[in-house]
């Protein structure tokens, strides 16, 4: 999933546009990113909706958004012990 770069906060942290996702969200920026940049954002899927075609991922905190937002991704499974 890529995000634009909204602002660069003084913590070091940067307000960004997801979208599909209501509000913005801030994460840790990749050195040099500045208002405008494309960055990708990379997170462990908590939870599909198919019905509702909504995934929701950790990426610091939890981000829901449309299925068809996301760029790439990498399906993982857990065998059963």
């Amino acid at each position: 999933m890529n995000g634009t770069v909204l602002k660069v906060l003084g913590s070091g942290r940067a307000r960004v546009r997801i979208p599909t996702h209501n509000f913005p969200f801030a994460i840790e920026p990749p050195a040099g990113a500045k208002p405008g940049d494309q960055i990708a954002i990379v997170g462990h899927v908590t939870d599909v909706d198919q019905g509702k075609g909504r995934v929701t991922f950790k990426a610091g905190g939890l981000v829901t958004v449309d299925i068809a937002s996301l760029t790439a991704w990498k399906p993982t499974h857990r065998d059963p012990q």
